[in-house]
């Protein structure tokens, strides 16, 4: 296994959602290089599911330009070292206006190592009471929409659900039978 050595590392960029890094680092082999890092706090990924029901959000993604469905999720900017339980149910809360009296762990996956430090953990939530959205002044017009889990199921396989944390930690829970 090929393991590399860093030398310098400095923060070339940041605000208060990331921090861009550049690494100098060495190889094995003696060669060197540098890695440009995506550093961000990890975030929650949550699939709301009640009876044959899924919950959803709907807002517009300013970098693809469209408005998407996905899975209510989130981190807390600035935040690195917030207890995932405790994150999940705040932007469920805030994005869904949601509480759930069940939180079960699914699994962490990295959002897209090759670039980004960031990772979500995926917990699967259930019994709901239902009370008022807490949004964000980022989430202004963000929906919640409540959808057949067969009809969500197609809107994967069509292409009209989009985004991959959503489509991998639906996939993650039903390959662990939690679904």
């Amino acid at each position: 296994m090929s393991e590399f050595k860093t030398l310098s590392s400095k923060i070339v960029y940041e605000n208060k959602w990331m921090k861009l890094r550049e690494d100098e680092f060495e190889r094995e082999s003696g060669s060197r290089g540098v890695y440009t890092v995506v550093d961000k706090p990890d975030f929650v990924v949550i699939i709301a599911i009640e009876g044959d029901d899924i919950y959803l959000v709907e807002q517009y993604r300013y970098t693809v330009g469209l408005r998407a469905l996905e899975m209510p999720q989130g981190a807390w900017e600035g935040q690195y070292d917030v207890e995932p339980e405790k994150l999940a149910a705040g932007e469920l809360k805030e994005e869904t206006g949601l509480t759930a009296k069940s939180m079960t762990y699914v699994g962490f996956q990295y959002l897209a190592y090759g670039f980004c430090s960031q990772g979500y953990h995926v917990f699967l939530a259930s019994g709901f009471t239902q009370g008022e959205q807490e949004l964000d002044q980022e989430e202004e017009g963000l929906l919640c929409k409540k959808v057949k889990v067969s009809d969500f199921e197609k809107m994967i396989i069509n292409g009209e659900i989009k985004d991959a944390s959503s489509v991998n930690a639906y996939g993650l829970a039903k390959l662990k039978g939690l679904i």
